[in-house]
């Protein structure tokens, strides 16, 4: 089967790989560059475990092609962090027990820092909306809604 060159730009950082023309990004990134914070939990998009956001907009990468990905600017949960420094969701998340067994967390994560760069104040029916392609088998919502809430606050500097 014939590869097709792509370059792009993951978490900051140049990147070029090879890959099928129709290989997801979700396998790119993990089969490929070894970025297994994105997981699959469906592969058709329901569930929300293999969020990134590219070019700033929030994508389930199982359904986006890695050849689509030539030119963009790609998120993952591996580029929330600085270097040791959590990002206040991931800290906040730890804090507060808004996780269990941790398949959802990172497309979670990663959704709501999306939300967050676009609406530093959402309400708690705003947060649930932004969040509704995420699905949690573990844990009730209310821990997460709660700890995007608390991290939002403290990124406002309130």
């Amino acid at each position: 089967m014939k590869t097709i060159h792509v370059e792009t730009t993951i978490n900051g950082d140049a990147t070029e790989f090879l890959c099928a023309p129709d290989e997801s990004l979700l396998d790119v990134l993990r089969d490929r560059l070894g970025l297994t914070g994105a997981k699959e939990g469906c592969g058709t998009g329901d569930c929300g475990a293999c969020s990134v956001t590219v070019d700033g907009r929030l994508v389930c990468s199982c359904l986006m092609l890695g050849a689509e990905a030539q030119d963009a600017q790609i998120e993952t949960i591996e580029g929330m962090a600085d270097g040791e420094t959590l990002h206040p969701l991931q800290r906040v998340f730890l804090e507060e027990a808004a996780l269990q067994c941790g398949v959802c967390t990172p497309g979670i994560l990663v959704a709501a820092k999306a939300l967050l760069e676009k609406n530093p104040d959402p309400t708690d029916t705003e947060v649930r909306y932004w969040l509704a392609g995420n699905l949690c088998r573990c844990t009730g919502y209310d821990k997460i809604i709660k700890a995007v809430q608390t991290a939002a606050a403290e990124m406002r500097g309130a």
